[in-house]
């Protein structure tokens, strides 16, 4: 068995993640922990209870950070309603969260499984603490698996930038500067071929399972603020094609090394992903003065391309 956590602002497309690694056989979930970010650190923690019990699991819940490192919390009602689940008023649910606060029990769970692996669906502020309180923490981690960024420069945000990674750029700086084993899934690989069509999404529902009306009935805000955003009909699941990358890291069909840094200073470029992919910073030839400077940061591997149908078929094999 592989041991996973779920770091989660659980909003719509984080359930339907949710549920995947809930229901891939040879995964143990070891914890999910929340983090403000599409709704505040509590609505996210609420969420996260309610989508374990739709998927007919118990799974210890750990509340975090209520805002990033150093800046205001900015949630995203607009596109996921002001519950995160679209606002279809789903009942509270029964379980209730752990006490120890959720940096800690990344820690904790990182020295106790070794090589566990740590998927990302949210701001990266929990994992930015876990990496202030425990030197040792990057060490422990076997992979993190990181739903952000615009590797391509076309963000949902800003132009430059994608939601996850703008809310809080210093924590994702400290990430990406920190030596964890990450494996970067951008928004870009949730568009195109692996938006869930119409007619998919009714394939979905007529499973007639609880797992499966969830996913799309949640999802119905976002689908529409999809729509308003890009132009493009259907449903783009963000963190769904992150998760199916942690389970099964060759649906990722083109990947690459390469240095990462995150800007902070600038309001209009603020959270943007610099990916390094002809590794200008570290050529000796180059003597521009900001060279060094700049880049920080450690290596990632960077997903670029995607195998949207055999995504859609873990979807529907979790949800059926």
């Amino acid at each position: 068995m592989r041991d996973f956590v779920i770091d989660t602002d659980t909003a719509s497309d984080d359930a339907v993640a949710i549920l995947m690694a809930l229901a891939a056989p040879d995964v143990n979930v070891l914890a999910l922990t929340t983090v403000a970010g599409n709704v505040g650190v509590q609505q996210a923690t609420r969420n996260a209870l309610y989508t374990a019990e739709v998927a007919g699991a118990f799974v210890p819940v750990y509340v975090g950070a209520a805002a990033p490192l150093i800046r205001p919390h900015l949630d995203a009602h607009w596109f996921h309603g002001r519950d995160g689940f679209g606002d279809q008023n789903y009942a509270e649910p029964k379980q209730r969260p752990q006490s120890e606060f959720a940096a800690d029990a990344l820690v904790r769970l990182a020295r106790e499984k070794p090589g566990l692996t740590l998927v990302t669906l949210g701001p990266l502020t929990n994992v930015a603490l876990a990496l202030a309180r425990s030197p040792g923490f990057a060490q422990n981690v076997g992979r993190c698996v990181v739903m952000g960024g615009a590797p391509c420069c076309e963000g949902n945000v800003t132009p430059a930038a994608e939601y996850n990674i703008w809310v809080d750029p210093e924590a994702a700086r400290r990430v990406f500067r920190s030596g964890l084993p990450i494996d970067l899934v951008g928004w870009h690989v949730s568009r195109g071929a692996s938006v869930l069509t119409d007619a998919e999404c009714e394939e979905i529902l007529a499973f007639r399972t609880a797992k499966a009306r969830f996913a799309i009935d949640c999802n119905r805000r976002a689908r529409e603020a999809y729509f308003t955003q890009t132009g493009e009909v259907g449903l783009s699941l963000a963190d769904p094609t992150a998760m199916a990358v942690a389970l099964e890291r060759d649906v990722g069909l083109n990947w690459s090394r390469h240095f990462v840094e995150i800007e902070c200073a600038s309001e209009l470029t603020r959270g943007m992903t610099i990916i390094d992919r002809l590794n200008v910073a570290h050529d000796e030839n180059n003597r521009t003065p900001w060279r060094d400077a700049l880049f920080d940061g450690h290596k990632a591997e960077i997903c670029w391309t995607f195998n949207a149908s055999r995504y859609k078929a873990m979807l529907r094999s979790a949800l059926e």
